[in-house]
């Protein structure tokens, strides 16, 4: 009893207060509050003329690597940062699969969709390759190699987890992806009138080889709406083999685990089985048995990049800069060069 007493007594002899639940829950709101305040300002500064070619999710990435810099972690509101960065992230993901539409991918995009998997399959392995050859984070290539070949940023988010990837890594993969996708996006959009081919032929090469959804429909507009459409046509089938590549990549793990006598199984991805159904609610019962206007999908859309944006504010208050310049570079160089790669093997069987 008396050590129990003790224990609740200071250094300097004075009883330590316990946190009320109030408090306690007023700091959580104030740990997302802070995420979204951030995510705001990053979609804020997204509009603006040349701001807008980076995107806000990457601006708002950097916003907080900076502020972690400068003014430290903020860990009197950790509990609701760290919530904001794991559960909005698999939010988002569940959201994300209404932007999926399995039906149209199906019946349209079976020629894309086989092309879809060789450039999932040559971006991860090349990436992962190149960065052991660089002797780069293996992690982190890994990371980059999925979000090159999937979807971004968001295929990132959805495989951390199942890899247990640091959050660090996941903020700094996603940041690059972000920064170098928009690069790419505009260097198309430059090579444009000076390319050969018609504008489906450059619709399907932007699909097939982009990183982001947001990246294709940058560099595929310019060519007018049939190129947009199948550009974004080719891009949804890549984004619909994140679902089994997530249930390879937990069976491979699981296996590497069995055969290193380790005892530790991934936690099954549940947050893939919503954004399995938000797909099949999306492709069959939106629009065809509940009316909804271009105005409310756009509206969702925006709140899915938002509360994305919001959970790498998270993720990216872990990063320092020697962890950016000790990690990023050699992955970053990797990723870069399985770009250019990626981009001129598609340009030919596009």
């Amino acid at each position: 009893m008396v050590s129990q007493n003790l224990a609740k007594i200071d250094k300097v002899g004075v009883p330590r207060k316990k946190p009320s639940p109030n408090s306690t829950l007023g700091l959580w709101f104030g740990g997302i509050a802070f995420t979204c305040v951030i995510a705001a300002i990053g979609f804020a500064l997204s509009t603006i003329p040349g701001f807008d070619r980076v995107g806000s999710l990457a601006i708002a990435i950097i916003i907080a690597v900076v502020y972690r810099q400068i003014f430290g972690y903020p860990e009197a509101i950790r509990s609701g940062i760290q919530f904001s960065a794991k559960r909005f992230l698999r939010f988002a993901i569940i959201l994300f699969g209404l932007k999926l539409n399995i039906d149209v991918v199906i019946h349209q995009g079976i020629g894309l969709l086989v092309r879809d998997v060789g450039v999932i399959v040559f971006a991860i392995l090349v990436t992962v390759w190149l960065g052991k050859l660089l002797k780069a984070n293996s992690s982190l290539s890994l990371l980059l190699g999925i979000g090159t070949g999937v979807c971004g940023a968001a295929a990132i988010a959805a495989v951390s987890p199942i890899i247990k990837a640091k959050d660090d890594d996941t903020a700094i993969g996603a940041g690059i992806i972000a920064l170098v996708g928009t690069i790419f996006s505009i260097t198309y959009t430059i090579l444009l009138p000076l390319l050969p081919g018609t504008a489906i032929h450059y619709g399907i090469w932007s699909g097939i080889s982009l990183h982001e959804i947001a990246h294709v429909a940058l560099a595929a507009a310019p060519a007018g709406q049939d190129a947009l459409a199948i550009a974004l046509l080719a891009k949804l089938g890549r984004v619909l083999l994140l679902v089994p590549l997530s249930f390879i990549l937990m069976y491979w793990i699981n296996r590497n685990n069995v055969e290193n006598t380790e005892e530790t199984n991934i936690e099954f991805p549940w947050f893939l089985i919503g954004f399995i159904l938000m797909s099949l609610f999306g492709s069959y019962v939106l629009g065809n048995y509940i009316p909804i206007s271009n105005g409310v999908s756009n509206g969702i859309s925006t709140f899915t990049s938002f509360i994305l944006t919001a959970a790498m504010v998270g993720l990216g208050l872990n990063v320092s800069i020697r962890d950016l310049r000790t990690k990023a570079l050699r992955p970053l160089i990797a990723m870069s060069i399985t770009s250019v790669i990626l981009s001129i093997i598609t340009f030919f069987i596009a």
